[in-house]
This record gives structure tokens, C-alpha cells and sequence, in this order.
């Protein structure tokens, strides 16, 4: 059976094809290393916009120099206008190679372009998904490198993300074109280096389509990632509250996703919390807290809670009414241990118990006005008035309902 894979060269010019709408009219920077998927991309691009070119000059390796000499020779030949920039790298806890990463691009977020292409491709792709699945990872390192995303203002683009590299190597001895070897390639310590030359050729004899089902895997897990963050911008404008910047939104919905039920995220004056697969939004904090006495007000305003209890008069439901003449009512917070009966024919329970049951958070459960008379609790938000103090049919009752500001 025929293959339906595109000749090597093909797939080139198609995933630059696809790029172009993005970059024309744009100032367009190619990162250039000088290795072979970047000087391609240079190649390709240049056939279709005016850009220009970066290289990041390390001095991590004997042959630095030469790299950007031949960087620069490369550029000449094109007619494209390179700049080299020296950076110093600092070793840090994550590693001289993550510590590189960000030199570089802590000078891409310099450059005076609206776009900065990257050459990463498919096997770069597919090989830092599986090392950040090694790592236990969660979904946003399953996702891989996003295919174009903010940076500082800027668009950054990977255009040959979705291309294996044997057809980059093939477009560029078809066009005749040199490039340098990082001898830092074949260093086994490398986690990259190792996924590339053990553990890759393994799968291929068994999955040789191994690549293309984790960057596949990568796509899916990516537009999760976006749903989430539009979901997010959804809530965040339902509560009124502003929009964050396009990384702060991907650093939420990271935090919200890999943190549990413990995290909290603030923003614009507001906590976020996930619980049992909800998100909620609490835009107030309550403050220290007086018992108030009620007296049969049908407002009874608790600024320190933010909010204020309302009373309706209902009959044959609500607080007995005639509990009023006889009994001291006060509005409390929880202490512990409290139990409510909501019906005779059922057992008194503990809060922390009804509240698991109706899913009320943790975290509101002791922010909430509970409504004693002496040491009897009563009534309880969102639970209801206990069966001692229910107003039965025929008799008048106040029904309390709590509203926050």
C-alpha cells in the first residue's frame, strides 16, 4: 500500500506555507542556531517574507565562535540582516541547560520584531513530551511547546513543529545547504540526548510512528489547555473582574489544574479554589466576627461577613415565630461539633457532615452565619431551620436567606 506521508521536501514548504498567514507584515526574527532545522527555517521563510536573524552566542562551547562566524556567512549569502548577541550563562538549580534556555530568551524578549520564529520540529517535539512524562508531569507538560503563543508582546512561532526531522535534513541537501553539529548532541548525561539516541530507536522498531502520536497527544492536550484558559476568562469576566495578561491566565490554569483542592489562586481581590471539579470564586474575605442578636428584623445587616440576613414571613415554614417572644436569638459562626436536625424522622447530624453532602467548600464553611437560640443552633445557610424550631403547618414562621455583597 502507498504511503500517504508527502515527499520529505513537501512537508517543508507546506508548514511554512500555513505560517505565512501569521508573519506577513509583520517584523520577523528567525532564532538561528546554526544547526539544520534552524538554518532551513531561515531558508524557507526567507523565500516568502523579509525577515531577519538572531544568534544567541552562548560561550558554552569551544566552538561558539566558529558557530557565528558561520552564522554570519549564511546570512550574507541570503541577504538577511543577522544579529549576534553574547550572553553570560549562569548555572542555577534547574541545570546549564534550562539555565541557557533562559539567556536566550531573556534576548528574544528584547528584540524589536512583533514575531520571533523557532525552528523546534517534530521529533523535538515528541521527545519533550515524553521527557516531561518521565518527570510526571501534568497536562501542560503533556502539551508539549505550543505551536505559536504571547511572549513579551510578541508572537512566537514554531513553523516546522508538525515536520520530523529526516525532512528537514532532506530539504536542505536538496537545496545544498551546510549547517554546524553541537557536540553537546552526543552527550548521553543530556536527558534529550538520551531519549534521542536510546530510547528513541527502541520504540521505532516496535511504534515506528511513535513521534507523530505523542506530538498528536500533545495537540489534544494543548487544546485542552486553551479551553480551560477561555473557560477562565469566562468566569473571571461573570464575577466582574479583570482579565489577566495571556501568561498569568496559563499560570492559573496550571496552578488550578495540578494543585488540587488546597490551592488558591488570587486575582483582582478575589481567591480561586477548585472543589469537587467546580471552580469558585470568593471575591471577600470575612473579617473578625461579633455575635449579633436577632430580634425579629426582617434585615439584620453582618458587614464583617459581607453580607446580610434577610427575613421573609412565611407560613408554615421558616422559624417558629413564636420562638421570638421566648428565646434569645444570635447570629454566630461555626465553632465545632455543631449538629442540626433538618426532619424528625431522621437522625441530628454534625455540620462538617451535611455540609460534605452539599458540597459546601471547606474553606466557606466557617464564614458562614449560623443563627443560634442559646445553645440550640437553629438554622443553618443553604441547610435549613432545625426540626425543634420549624414553624408547622398553619403557624407563622420567619424564613432566613443570606446574601452576600
Amino acid at each position: 500500500m502507498a504511503s500517504s506521508r508527502k515527499p520529505p521536501r513537501a512537508e517543508v514548504v507546506g508548514a511554512i506555507r500555513r505560517s505565512l498567514p501569521e508573519l506577513q507584515g509583520k517584523r520577523v526574527a528567525v532564532a538561528l542556531s546554526g544547526g539544520v532545522d534552524s538554518v532551513v527555517l531561515l531558508h524557507a521563510l526567507s523565500r516568502h517574507i523579509p525577515l531577519r536573524a538572531v544568534h544567541v552566542h552562548h560561550g558554552l562551547s569551544a566552538n561558539a565562535d566558529r558557530w557565528a562566524r558561520f552564522c554570519r556567512r549564511l546570512c550574507n549569502t541570503l541577504s538577511i540582516p543577522l544579529s549576534v548577541r553574547r550572553v553570560r550563562v549562569r548555572k542555577t538549580g534547574k541545570g546549564l541547560e534550562a539555565a541557557a534556555r533562559e539567556a536566550r530568551y531573556a534576548v528574544f524578549a528584547k528584540l524589536p520584531v512583533e514575531a520571533i520564529a523557532l525552528a523546534h520540529q517534530l521529533d523535538d517535539q515528541a521527545e519533550t513530551v515524553l521527557m516531561n512524562l518521565l518527570r510526571g508531569a501534568g497536562r501542560r507538560g503533556a502539551s508539549g511547546m505550543p505551536a505559536r503563543r504571547a511572549f513579551h508582546g510578541k508572537l512566537l512561532l514554531r513553523p516546522l513543529l508538525e515536520v520530523p526531522r529526516d525532512a528537514i535534513v532532506a530539504y536542505a541537501r536538496a537545496h545544498g545547504l551546510e549547517w554546524v553539529e553541537d557536540e553537546s548532541n552526543a552527550f548521553e548525561a543530556l536527558t534529550r540526548n538520551f531519549i534521542r539516541r536510546r530510547i528513541g530507536p527502541l520504540l521505532s522498531e516496535r511504534y515506528p510512528r511513535w513521534r507523530e502520536a505523542l506530538a498528536r497527544a500533545a495537540r489534544h492536550f494543548s487544546r485542552a489547555e486553551l479551553d480551560a484558559q477561555s473557560l477562565l476568562r469566562a468566569f473571571l469576566a461573570e464575577h466582574g473582574l479583570r482579565s489577566p495578561s495571556e501568561a498569568k491566565l496559563a499560570e492559573m490554569v496550571k496552578q488550578l489544574a495540578s494543585r488540587g483542592a488546597g490551592t488558591v489562586i488570587e486575582h483582582d481581590g478575589a481567591r480561586f479554589r477548585i472543589y469537587r471539579g467546580k471552580l469558585i470564586a470568593d471575591q471577600t474575605r470575612a473579617e473578625k466576627f461579633a455575635p449579633v442578636a436577632w430580634s425579629g428584623e426582617r434585615r439584620l445587616a453582618l458587614p464583617a461577613l459581607h453580607g446580610e440576613l434577610r427575613f421573609r414571613k412565611v407560613r408554615g415554614g421558616g422559624i417558629d415565630a413564636r420562638f421570638l417572644a421566648n428565646g434569645s436569638f444570635t447570629v454566630k459562626l461555626r465553632s465545632g461539633g455543631e449538629r442540626l436536625q433538618l426532619d424528625a424522622r431522621r437522625p441530628r447530624r454534625t455540620l462538617k457532615n451535611l455540609f460534605q453532602e452539599t458540597a459546601v467548600p471547606p474553606w466557606q464553611r466557617g464564614e458562614l452565619p449560623l443563627i443560634f437560640c442559646g445553645d440550640d443552633l437553629v438554622w443553618v445557610p443553604g441547610l435549613g431551620v432545625d426540626e425543634r424550631y420549624q414553624a408547622k403547618e398553619n403557624f407563622a414562621g420567619w424564613l432566613p436567606q443570606w446574601r452576600r455583597e
